[in-house]
């Protein structure tokens, strides 16, 4: 009886073994061709198609100078965005795990805010605020500055919806990595930037670049809320994105691959540098997350 036990315990494990590798190996299956047919197969055919006329009409593409002016406007609101939303997102982050305070779930609640918001309702809030017939259209006539239809516009709008990347990011691991070692410092005499930049920074320098990487990524992105923004001004307030759509819009479908290329090969650096950021934290046995 024994024998006949064991005997029938040791196959049960073995169809719950086989069961596991099938079930394993088709959800790895039904994965890759997920990821073949929706990201893959795409990229590869706007690289082909970008050089599908040539080298010399990607070239052209790529160095007309509403290319470039879009390329550098792509920049500076990256570049803004990212800056904003690092000093945004760390101040955020200490207050809410390192001090108690009134209004805490709303300040979270306000962060993740532009996850829940369209875009194009992002860009309509700018407009109802800062646009012709906004309430702070008097304001800015009197200093002569002008928001919507403008670069500054296009640097709110890219802030706004890239707001929770860096704190959403932060806050997990710093709540994580709790209070102890701030305070002993700080009863040692230490004060707050020296807490700060000698303790606190070097336990969440990986999460920190984990989330600008990710702030860029979605920051160099962004179609709906600068297009509603930008009055789609060629050469003035037009992002990468947005010349894109132009281009496709006016059947340069060529050009507009040539010029999607750019985008698809700065994802695939940005992709790279977290994948690196991610390997170098576990080597140093932390987490991004």
């Amino acid at each position: 009886m024994a024998k006949s036990r064991f005997t029938k315990s040791s196959s049960g494990r073995r169809g719950y073994r086989q069961e596991n590798a099938v079930l394993r190996n088709s959800l790895i299956i039904l994965s890759l061709i997920f990821t073949f047919l929706l990201l893959v197969m795409p990229l590869v055919v706007i690289i082909y198609q970008a050089f599908g006329t040539g080298y010399e009409r990607f070239w052209a593409a790529v160095t007309n100078f509403f290319t470039i002016k879009a390329l550098q406007l792509t920049l500076i609101t990256t570049s803004f965005a990212v800056v904003f939303n690092t000093f945004f997102g760390l101040a955020a982050a200490w207050a809410l795990t390192r001090f108690a305070f009134r209004g805490q779930g709303t300040l979270i609640t306000l962060i993740d805010l532009p996850f829940a918001i369209s875009p194009i309702i992002a860009g309509l809030i700018f407009i109802l605020t800062y646009g012709r017939l906004g309430w702070a259209k008097p304001i800015l006539d009197f200093f002569n500055l002008k928001i919507v239809f403008a670069t500054p516009g296009l640097v709110l709008a890219t802030i706004f919806v890239t707001l929770p990347f860096v704190a959403r990011e932060i806050i997990p691991v710093l709540t994580s990595r709790g209070t102890d070692e701030e305070q002993a410092a700080i009863l040692m005499g230490a004060g707050f930037f020296r807490v700060f930049f000698k303790i606190t920074l070097p336990h969440i320098r990986w999460a920190l670049i984990y989330s600008i990487i990710l702030c860029t990524a979605r920051a160099m992105g962004e179609f709906g809320a600068v297009s509603v923004v930008s009055g789609h001004l060629r050469g003035k307030t037009n992002t990468l994105p947005l010349h894109i759509e132009i281009l496709y819009n006016e059947h340069h479908y060529n050009e507009a691959y040539a010029v999607s290329a750019i985008l698809v090969v700065t994802s695939i650096i940005i992709l790279t540098a977290r994948s690196l950021v991610e390997y170098m934290s576990r080597r140093e046995g932390e987490d991004v997350r």
